[in-house]
């Protein structure tokens, strides 16, 4: 029988390390993926060894498989993007052991594991899992994983639910952030001294409901968004011109000046960026402001990166409002703002 290794949804793990879940996959982790073509697979990958991987292809994947076994880098967690609450497949492996313990979730209540001895047959397990191949379970001799009966949550206040929920909309709308950061901003942010309204159990139960109807309104997205066209520039820019471009990235102007200079290579001419709060501006239909400029500290150089900012947008199909002075900002309207979740 297969023990329950879940480090998803509160049960009691498997693992005797914890897995931390926080570091959200953003657009820019996208842009250094494994590798890119029609083998891709739309999931995120953790191991123990705090490794993160996303959009891999199958043949990543099976390498990841064969590859676990050692101390601090003996399983794999499967998550498909967008994540979706209580739905994952992992595995488990020491080496010399001679088996492969495989687990899926299919739902709060559909645990399944299985034992399996030839990494080959896991890693097409898996991906037969993250291409939702028909039949893929089939052959494998599953059994139902113990696992804890999901606490009783209590529900919220309406005027605290309501409040955390205005917050946690607005950082959907964003698209950044995943299920674990939105939880901990959830349960956080009411507090005011030792008053604490909203419990983490409040807070993830409030988050995956939010999530799930967000999850469900970008199915009916059609075709390449305004962002994905956004993460498109900004990757001509850092593979044409070696400008250092990040999404999202810290909280203020301040903060993001003093830092992007460690985000790229020693010899990028220069960087643009955006923070949080023109994150929130853009989701709330106020357009886009990018911050840019030379690392040399000369207009001309900022004038320069400003243009190439400018026309790698235009390329994707996005507009911007920018009248060539390196003192001004560059912005990117009209934009419609709808960020695919990760998870």
């Amino acid at each position: 029988m297969v023990r329950g290794m879940e480090i998803n949804g509160g049960d009691e793990a498997r693992m005797k390390e914890p897995v931390s879940m926080d570091e959200p996959v953003g657009a820019d982790e996208l842009a250094r993926t494994d590798a890119v073509g029609t083998d891709e697979l739309a999931v995120k990958v953790k191991t123990e060894n705090w490794q993160t991987h996303a959009r891999i292809t199958a043949g990543r994947l099976r390498e990841l498989v064969e590859r676990i076994g050692d101390e601090d880098d003996r399983f794999l967690v499967v998550q498909r993007i967008p994540d979706i609450p209580d739905v994952f497949i992992q595995v488990w492996h020491e080496r010399g052991s001679g088996e492969y313990q495989l687990e899926r979730r299919e739902a709060r209540d559909l645990f399944f594991g299985a034992v399996l001895t030839d990494p080959e047959r896991v890693a097409a397990a898996m991906t037969g899992w993250a291409r939702r191949t028909a039949g893929w379970e089939r052959g494998i001799e599953w059994s139902l994983v113990e696992h804890d009966a999901p606490e009783e949550v209590p529900e919220l206040p309406d005027d605290v639910r309501e409040q955390v929920e205005e917050r946690v909309r607005e950082l959907l709308r964003c698209g950044y952030d995943d299920r674990d950061g939105l939880s901990e901003t959830a349960e956080d942010c009411l507090v005011d001294g030792d008053d604490r309204p909203v419990s983490s159990a409040q807070a993830r139960q409030l988050v995956d409901r939010l999530w799930v109807e967000r999850v469900a309104e970008q199915e009916t997205w059609d075709g390449v968004t305004d962002p994905e066209r956004l993460t498109r520039a900004f990757e001509t820019l850092r593979a044409a011109h070696g400008i250092t471009a990040r999404e999202n990235f810290t909280c203020c102007r301040n903060c993001g000046t003093s830092e992007i200079g460690a985000e790229g290579p020693d010899d990028a001419p220069g960087f643009v960026f955006f923070h949080s709060q023109c994150t929130e501006g853009a989701a709330g239909g106020h357009g886009l402001m990018l911050l840019y400029g030379g690392f040399d500290g000369s207009p001309d150089t900022t004038t320069t990166v400003g243009r190439q900012v400018v026309a790698a947008l235009a390329a994707e199909g996005l507009s911007t409002e920018w009248d060539g002075d390196p003192s001004k900002s560059i912005t990117v309207t009209p934009l419609e703002w709808r960020k695919r979740l990760v998870g």
